[in-house]
């Protein structure tokens, strides 16, 4: 089988500035692998590179076996590579459930569609209306997507890019802004990722959080990958210790 994501060599730079020093790794169908690392490490500019944002300078992308180091970020999402921002990238002054209904409609004809009243749009309302029950949004459909809690939006947007088809999420920082309670049913969404066999790469500062649901680390320092290894091996690193938590971690 496979590898699900390849990246190889990866080098990004602006003007004199190295940002990615040659980064490789592989991830597998399936996975859930947390990137952690200090401020200015590269971990966004990787997210960058690998959702189409940023082209790199040298080095290769592949996602399904293809290669994708040049194409856009439109082509990548068509293809099954979703991404979650640190700043929601929902629509804000459409109602919940037309958030979701429109990732649904993304993926099909505009002709089927096109009526009101056609049975594809009552199918896709139902569905719209079961992705929402996954995350306890049903009740919240009818509401601007604007109205709701900064953790009610993070689930909205990672259920919508779930409705949109995904097979592989970058999720950037999905617990920033988010209050302790809803901290935990975003956990328990990438849990329900994992069960559906979905691949996902996540962003967090919090290793603690991140070791609830990914079985690997990746750990990047000054635009290099360090360490790849268990979250428990990880967290018992010396050289974590020294790039990124300090004597807090001992």
């Amino acid at each position: 089988m496979s590898s699900m994501l390849s990246v190889r060599d990866l080098h990004f730079g602006v003007k004199d500035l190295s940002i990615l020093n040659g980064i490789s790794f592989e991830v597998e169908p399936g996975e859930t692998v947390g990137i952690i690392g200090p401020n200015g490490s590269g971990k966004t500019t990787l997210f960058n590179c690998l959702s189409g944002f940023n082209v790199p300078s040298s080095g290769s992308v592949h996602f399904k076996g293809n290669e994708i180091t040049d194409m856009p970020p439109h082509g990548r999402s068509l293809q099954g590579l979703g991404r979650v921002f640190q700043n929601f990238g929902i629509f804000r002054e459409m109602s919940v459930l037309e958030n979701v209904i429109m990732a649904i409609e993304s993926r099909q004809s505009i002709w089927s569609t096109f009526f009101p009243w056609s049975r594809q749009n009552a199918i896709n309302r139902e569905e719209a209306m079961h992705f929402l029950k996954e995350v306890r949004l049903e009740n919240s459909a009818k509401q601007r997507a604007a109205s709701l809690s900064g953790g009610q939006m993070r689930l909205l947007e990672i259920v919508r890019t779930l409705a949109f088809g995904a097979d592989l999420f970058l999720l950037d920082e999905p617990t920033a802004g988010v209050s302790p309670k809803m901290k935990e049913d975003v956990a328990h969404l990438i849990q329900k990722l994992r069960a559906m066999k979905k691949t996902v790469l996540v962003i967090e500062h919090d290793i603690n959080f991140i070791q609830k649901f990914c079985g690997r680390i990746i750990v990047l320092d000054v635009g290099k990958l360090v360490l790849d290894d268990s979250p428990e091996r990880v967290r018992s690193s010396s050289m974590l210790k020294e790039i990124y938590f300090g004597s807090e971690a001992a």
